[in-house]
């Protein structure tokens, strides 16, 4: 379970925490497969106490050889057994705390691979409610804090509380008034842990959100610079981030003070169990219940004491700290989980079950057809794909022949929140091979429909169906995917040109990448590069201008081969010098499948099949741009106001 999502900040939904008992049950299912490892280093450690609990008893027999005026001869045995006992527990601490970090290391990569993996199956538009800041403060800061207590926190615990029990049982074989006296500390440590944890629970928990959001902020003022200047927004922003700062020391010189009220308990519960320790010896002593060697034995276990029962309570500060990371690092992971569809069914929620009917598709007698159907009389040809859920380029999805149309949606409603509907009842079909162009004025909705339509956004309402699984067709070869949606945003990932190519396919040739690149009109740059397809780029290699990423990302298209593209303003970063030149590569990236395309310039709905304007979030106007254009609605008015003085393009 997790809690529910909260906020922080204007607007801003935060990724949920996970429950104190599913952070324990997600913590026992990562060390589940390592427990042999745990166990052998547990069991090493065991030894490695037990063996150094034999030395006090040894001082103790020197202190009685002393006191009762022996010749020093006989001190040679005691001295002996020193040695070797320093030696053999040297060595199996080693080992043991070998083991322990073996363990934790082990388990913080299991750990950071399933965060990285579910991470990035979040869906996007919870990503956005969130905002970067709080993702990147989990995994950043939240990361590193686990992996600073799995480093040393966690041996050192392990080693603590063994020596704590082992020395609590030594000093009750010595005398049980012994073990009685260093109790007396107890109450005060128990009091003093109870008191810090109560108060550092929810202290770490919001001090990790605060920095979340204190990141959050710097991360949208530095992103919007350029804005915030345009508008003389400086002086507000920096008050957010100085008020969002101030929170975040607030919360941090809390946690300071916290942590010194914690070390004065102890050190009063240390004095409280010494000097009953002492005392008791000396009234043994005098009794003569036990001589003055033992009771120098009991009072050195209880000041060996010190040092674990400090440690141990002192390692509760990063384990708070640590139990609050892990939280979130789980909550992401269990956000992020998705029972996977199972052969034969359908691949995608709001799909039909096999042997439903499908959403009406065909216009009813008499009845004009709704808007986004084919044009009467258009081939439909068999075996094109249906988009299952979008991925990612080069992310395989199975997918599954079409007698019909290869996307097909049915009232559509989508919200981003509670009074914030953004698509109302949308309809839409393409048939295969079709290219339909969404235009539309800012905010109204085109986006968001493209993403439903590349599955990786669900709609609040309405269905994107498609046939349940059936005949599997594979144009890029096994597991090619059957939608690949490409956004205004891309990345260039670091590493080699051909490295950054092949994540749409990692079996595909220098051959195949290079016919790619030409085929978006990308290999004359590409070649030029100083190591050609060796050449590094990204971050700190050979920096591509934004119209060369996204031709790299048209590229990537085109290895991926998908049924089913969705380009999302991919031209739009080009500038107005290299549009046509990047219009010209995302269409022949397109040329053979069926496309979506969210123009952002109109060259774009000259060049497709069919237009569809929407406006509010609803499908106003549907059909080629010459009969839209010339039929004084919605979007002949769009088109006058675009063109202007432009030449009208032909189509």
């Amino acid at each position: 379970m997790t809690t529910p999502p909260h906020t922080a900040g204007e607007g801003a939904e935060l990724l949920p925490v996970a429950t104190a008992a599913r952070t324990r049950a997600a913590l026992r299912t990562l060390v589940r497969p390592d427990r042999g490892l745990a166990l052998t280093g547990i069991g090493v450690l065991v030894a490695a106490t037990v063996v150094g609990l034999l030395v006090q008893p040894l001082l103790g027999r020197i202190v009685d050889i002393v006191a009762d005026g022996r010749p020093a001869g006989d001190l040679t045995l005691p001295v002996v057994l020193l040695i070797a006992v320093a030696a053999v527990q040297g060595v199996t601490t080693t080992l043991g705390l070998t083991r322990v970090a073996r363990l934790g290391e082990t388990v913080l990569a299991r750990l950071r691979e399933q965060f990285v993996e579910r991470a990035l199956n979040l869906p996007a538009d919870r990503l956005e409610r969130a905002g970067s800041g709080d993702l990147t403060a989990r995994v950043t800061g939240d990361v590193a804090r686990v992996t600073e207590a799995v480093r040393s926190a966690l041996p050192e615990m392990a080693r603590s509380v063994l020596a704590i029990g082992l020395t609590l049982g030594a000093l009750a074989l010595l005398d049980v008034r012994f073990l009685l006296a260093a109790l007396l500390a107890v109450p005060v440590q128990l009091l003093t842990a109870r008191w810090y944890v109560r108060r550092a629970v929810t202290l770490y928990a919001d001090q990790r959100v605060a920095n979340g959001a204190q990141q959050q902020q710097l991360l949208e003022t530095i992103g919007g610079a350029v804005t915030v200047r345009g508008h003389r927004l400086e002086e507000r922003h920096t008050e957010r981030g100085a008020d969002r700062s101030r929170k975040a020391v607030d919360l941090t010189m809390r946690s300071v003070n916290l942590v010194l009220g914690f070390y004065g308990r102890l050190h009063i519960a240390e004095y409280i169990g010494l000097a009953a320790v002492l005392i008791a010896g000396f009234w043994l002593v005098r009794d003569g219940a036990v001589s003055i060697g033992t009771a120098t034995a009991a009072a050195l276990y209880f000041h060996s004491l010190f040092g674990p029962v400090n440690a141990a309570l002192v390692l509760l500060d990063d384990a708070q700290s640590a139990a609050a990371g892990l939280a979130r690092l789980v909550g992401v992971t269990d956000l992020a989980e998705q029972p996977e569809p199972e052969p034969g069914k359908p691949e995608a929620a709001g799909r039909p079950e096999a042997g439903e009917p499908e959403p009406a598709g065909k216009p009813e007698p008499g009845k004009p057809e709704p808007a986004g159907k084919p044009e009467p009389g258009k081939p439909e040809p068999a075996g094109k794909a249906t988009p299952g859920k979008a991925v990612p380029a080069s992310v395989p999805r199975q997918r599954v022949a079409s007698p019909e149309a290869a996307v097909s949606v049915h009232a559509v409603s989508h919200a981003y929140g509670p009074g914030r509907p953004v698509l109302h009842e949308v309809s839409l079909t393409l048939a295969p091979g079709e290219h339909v162009a969404l235009v539309g004025a800012s905010g109204a909705g085109k986006s968001t429909l493209a993403r439903i339509v590349a599955g990786v956004q669900q709609p609040t309402a309405g269905t994107v169906t498609g046939p349940t699984a059936g005949t599997v067709t594979a144009p890029a070869g096994p597991g090619g995917p059957s939608v690949v949606l490409v956004t205004q945003e891309v990345h260039v990932f670091t590493g080699t040109l051909a490295d950054d190519l092949r994540l749409a396919r990692p079996d595909a040739t220098d051959d195949d990448l290079r016919a790619a690149l030409a085929t978006v009109d990308a290999l004359d740059w590409a070649a030029a590069l100083p190591d050609g397809l060796a050449t590094v780029v990204g971050e700190g290699g050979h920096r591509l201008d934004a119209a060369r990423a996204q031709q790299l990302a048209l590229a990537r298209l085109v290895l991926a081969d998908p049924a089913l593209a969705v380009l999302d303003e991919a031209t739009a970063e080009a500038g107005s010098a290299g549009a046509r030149a990047l219009e010209r590569s995302a269409g022949a990236a397109l040329t053979g499948r069926t496309a979506l395309v969210v123009a952002h310039r109109l060259t774009q709905a000259v060049a497709a099949d069919r237009v569809v304007v929407l406006e509010a979030g609803r499908v106003v106007e549907s059909g080629p741009h010459e009969m839209l254009r010339d039929a004084d609605g919605p979007y002949a008015a769009l088109w006058r106001a675009w063109s202007g003085s432009r030449a009208a393009p032909h189509p």
